[in-house]
């Protein structure tokens, strides 16, 4: 490891970070001794395969059976390595202030959308060269839409983890009683969707007592802008939130929020359901359909009793099924002091030896509960996601469940990215608040939108873009 990551700051570096701590509250940003503006940076990292000693780890806060044995396998590839974990939950604000302090870990584990941030103010440093020591080729092991989430100016900045694809999930009771199909929950066709959503609709009294086509658009909201040919960021990360397509998903979703009684009381209302309990919005037909991560399904197997559901592609205005990945990875921070053994960490905790451990983990736990499904694990890795699917995915017994895992499985190909950016955080949250503008009819698409691109914009010039 070269002593100049450790190099201080220059003036003008530390000013744009400062600039940026006023003007984005969403990721505050010290002034960090990463890297220099002239010479030496992060990208001079090297790897070597000469691992020993100390690990520090922050990541894997509330750790499941599956994470418990991807750090068990981990642990054992590693051999002698003493790992330390801070299992505390990711916190930007507390990752730059350990920065500048100089204390942050060897690896740590933060969502994808954070990484070329951090990768633009060298507080990480590339993998492609980790990568490549081990073997791994980025490209080929990661579905391209996972590795372009963790890519910026031509490089690896992490190892991602997990991809939830989102699909659209179906409470076959409700659609049964009103004589609808699956077919009749159909994205690529708008003013069909309004229609069937109205329909399944109830209110009591002016307010919903089911949604009909629940749409998720806060959560969900860069797979709208997508499936009707918009854009969040270009592939240089310029943020491009208003691309008039954008502006068409959003009248679209205002449209739907209308007709199932407008968006504040639809809201209000899904922000009560049981989501994680027994009383969820499916087992009690609050719902007739909904926009959901595949990690929802974990959590309906234990009612499989108690509700029917089934689920369908989310599909674009052509009528191509998409999903956009989504999901966490692990970086080096460009302090690290164990760069050797933080590589071989990070390659160990996401290669299939770690995977399997996990899957058999998983299917450990459910044999000793009567009657649950195992609904897959989705990696990131296609080769992984398949070696795992023939070996513990089997027909459950019960159709609904298998056709919504077997949906979820299918879209994978179809996944695609939002983008990376140095002010990735920014332009999410300004695409939030412009969605929450339209939906509630205080501001026009077109106008909530340049809006949200202005701010995304300057956030991005702070950011050296």
């Amino acid at each position: 490891m070269t002593s100049r990551l450790n190099r201080p700051m220059t003036a003008s570096r530390r000013a744009l970070l400062a600039g940026l701590t006023l003007s984005l509250g969403v990721l505050p940003l010290a002034a960090c001794g990463g890297g220099s503006d002239d010479e030496g940076s992060a990208t001079d990292a090297q790897f070597t395969k000469d691992v020993s000693g100390e690990l520090g780890v922050w990541g894997f806060n509330n750790a499941d059976d599956v994470g418990k044995a991807r750090l068990a396998s981990a642990q054992q590839q590693l051999g002698s390595v003493k790992i330390t974990l801070d299992e505390t939950g990711f916190d930007s604000q507390k990752f730059t202030t350990r920065a500048a302090s100089k204390t942050l870990p060897d690896v740590v584990q933060m969502d994808r959308q954070y990484v070329a941030t951090y990768a633009a103010q060298d507080l990480i440093v590339p993998l492609d060269q980790c990568f490549s020591l081990y073997g791994v080729d980025p490209s080929s092991y990661w579905y391209p839409a996972v590795v372009k989430d963790v890519s910026y100016k031509g490089k690896v900045w992490a190892a991602p983890q997990f991809f939830q694809p989102s699909a659209v999930m179906l409470n076959t009771r409700v659609l049964d009683q009103a004589g609808l199909t699956a077919a009749d929950i159909d994205t690529s066709r708008p003013d069909a969707l309004v229609a069937t959503a109205k329909k399944l609709t109830v209110t009591q009294g002016g307010n919903p007592t089911r949604i009909g086509f629940d749409p998720v658009a806060g959560g969900q909201a860069p797979g709208w802008l997508l499936g009707f040919g918009g854009q969040v960021m270009d592939d240089n990360g310029v943020p491009t939130l208003d691309n008039p397509n954008n502006a068409k998903a959003l009248a679209f979703l205002k449209q739907l929020y209308d007709a199932q009684g407008g968006y504040a009381k639809v809201k209000s209302f899904s922000d009560a359901f049981d989501t994680f309990g027994k009383n969820n919005q499916f087992v009690k037909d609050q719902v007739g359909a909904q926009m959901d991560a595949q990690w929802y399904v974990n959590v309906l197997s234990p009612y499989t009793k108690q509700l029917q559901i089934s689920a369908t592609p989310y599909k674009d205005q052509q009528g191509q099924p998409l999903s956009i990945s989504g999901g966490t990875s692990f970086v080096i921070p460009a302090g690290a002091k164990n760069m050797n053994a933080a590589c071989a960490y990070v390659v160990d905790l996401t290669n299939e030896a770690s995977w399997m451990a996990a899957a058999e983990a998983r299917a450990a736990t459910l044999a000793g509960k009567p009657g649950s499904i195992n609904t897959g694990l989705f990696t990131g890795s296609p080769s992984v996601d398949k070696t795992l699917r023939e070996k513990f995915v089997k027909p459950s017994g019960n159709k609904g469940f298998d056709e919504t895992i077997a949906t979820f499985y299918d879209v994978l190909g179809s996944a695609k990215s939002q983008g990376s950016s140095p002010a990735g955080q920014a332009i999410q949250s300004e695409l939030q608040n412009a969605i929450s503008a339209v939906l509630l009819g205080q501001k026009a698409p077109e106008q909530a939108l340049a809006d949200a691109q202005g701010a995304a914009k300057r956030a991005y010039d702070q950011f050296g873009g």
